[in-house]
């Protein structure tokens, strides 16, 4: 099951005291010990992740349903844009207060329920907005996507936990890039598919017969989806798939504080800064991804096929960045140097994006667009297993919750403040108001020595020389 000389990418669970250097020091005791315990990879393994990146993918392509087609949504239900924006910020609201009780559940109750809840959470999301098309039915719709929004606060957190409760420790990074691929592909899709099936027509009474028919078939799919996870999803492999997993198994989960472990993470000065700067970073995607349709429209009046294509081509080119980040980390390791490339070329992608809106060439934006996505989205995996790494041996539903609540504050108020900035300005400044927070971040990732340190950490424990670090460096983590 891969190089197990080394120790996994990932959670040791309820072993919440184990220190740094638990998942070499069992592998070694079980070397000299007596027999190791046995490990095996499950194809199953790949159905399993598989199946939470389509639920995944079917849950995020609603964040931008909406939004992609704001003009038109405006028009139905007879609303102004920035309660639009709101049908995409719900998702990002919901997730702050509701991501530390859903933490503690995955901890307590483990993958299977978790993924139970949000696939029925997400069904039932799809089957409200079916009976929201109508003009005067608008809280209706709004129900169904705060429903769907509550259903997505039990999915952001899975990939890694996934990934490293049962796969080899050489397949983490690849396996949370797949987990992360689905949200990323049901974005892609959210931003092509509604501009299609919902054309701007002047009748209402036609307008509603296509909104009804998108929100038919996803239904449908979240349907099958459900049904899907009830039958085929596990909570765990039978037999671990690494030494350390099967050392965390022999825990008590009663030993297991989650208030604790929120504790350890808030004075892990590095983990602290890479959720100030993955937050700043994702929040402008974010607010990017929301705001797309108004930014093309002024720019491009009658283009919003092309704006939904623009969105597309940002999420397929991140797609594509957060597979190869997803390599490359499970290769090299190289988390500090890495996630500085990533960010520096986020914020470049953007600058050029933020110049070439207004040239008139369509196919510029595509270029200059599909440039920021390839960066900018592909830094979603790569700040989770970092996160992970800087935080061994904490539960990665935890770090990955405290990242994702970062991005969603972050996206709130980033949207909110571009929407207006763009509204009494224009659409240049209020891409110059992101441009100048990613530039905030990318100079936290590049200066901060106890990321760098705790970088230098994570290369030297996946080398088995964690040892040559000193008390001081092991204090910054």
């Amino acid at each position: 099951m891969g190089d197990e000389s080394k120790p996994v990418d990932g959670e040791v669970n309820a072993n919440k005291y184990f220190s740094k250097t638990a998942a070499t020091d069992a592998e070694v005791s079980f070397e000299h010990r007596s027999a190791p315990p046995e490990t095996r990879l499950y194809k199953k393994r790949w159905v399993i992740v598989l199946l939470f990146s389509s639920y995944s993918l079917c849950n995020s392509y609603q964040w931008i349903q909406y939004g992609i087609i704001n003009n038109i949504f405006m028009r139905f239900y007879g609303v102004d844009s920035f309660t639009i924006d709101w049908m995409s910020m719900i998702y990002m609201l919901t997730y702050i207060p509701l991501i530390f009780p859903v933490s503690w559940l995955l901890d307590k109750k483990g993958l299977r329920v978790i993924a139970l809840v949000a696939a029925a959470l997400n069904c039932t999301g799809t089957w409200i907005k079916v009976a929201s098309a109508r003009p005067d039915l608008f809280p209706v719709t709004f129900l169904g996507q705060f429903t769907c929004s509550v259903a997505q606060v039990f999915i952001l957190g899975m990939p890694s936990r996934i990934a490293s409760v049962g796969f080899g420790s050489e397949e983490v990074s690849t396996a949370c890039s797949i987990g992360v691929f689905g949200n990323q592909l049901g974005i892609a899709i959210g931003f092509l598919v509604p501009p299609i099936l919902v054309p701007n027509v002047d009748n209402l009474d036609e307008l509603a017969a296509h909104i009804r028919v998108m929100f038919y078939i996803t239904a449908g799919v979240a349907t099958f989806l459900f049904v899907l996870v009830v039958i085929v999803f596990q909570e765990r492999p039978e037999i671990p798939p690494t030494h350390a997993q099967a050392a965390a198994r022999q825990i008590s989960p009663e030993n297991y504080s989650y208030t604790a472990s929120i504790l350890r993470l808030l004075r892990n000065k590095a983990f602290i800064l890479l959720v100030i700067t993955y937050g700043l970073n994702v929040g402008c995607f974010y607010a990017v991804s929301t705001l797309l349709n108004r930014m093309i429209i002024e720019h491009y009046p009658g283009e919003e096929v092309n704006a939904g294509r623009i969105g597309l081509t940002i999420v397929i080119a991140g797609m594509v960045g957060s597979l190869i980040c997803g390599i490359w980390l499970d290769r090299s390791k190289t988390y500090k140097q890495t996630t500085l490339a990533v960010y520096v070329m986020s914020l470049v992608g953007l600058v050029l994006y933020a110049f070439t809106l207004d040239l008139g060439h369509l196919w510029v934006v595509f270029i200059t667009a599909g440039t920021l996505g390839f960066f900018m989205t592909g830094y979603l995996p790569l700040g989770f297993e970092f996160a992970v790494e800087l935080t061994y041996p904490e539960s990665e539903g935890t770090s990955s919750g405290l990242l994702n609540c970062s991005a969603q504050v972050f996206g709130i108020i980033f949207t909110i403040c571009q929407g207006k900035i763009m509204d009494s300005f224009n659409t240049l400044a209020g891409n110059l108001f992101l441009c100048a927070f990613l530039l905030i971040g990318t100079i936290i990732t590049g200066a901060d020595r106890s990321i760098l340190i705790c970088s230098s950490l994570i290369d030297r424990r996946h080398s088995n020389f964690l040892t040559s670090l000193s008390n001081d460096d092991l204090n910054y983590c």
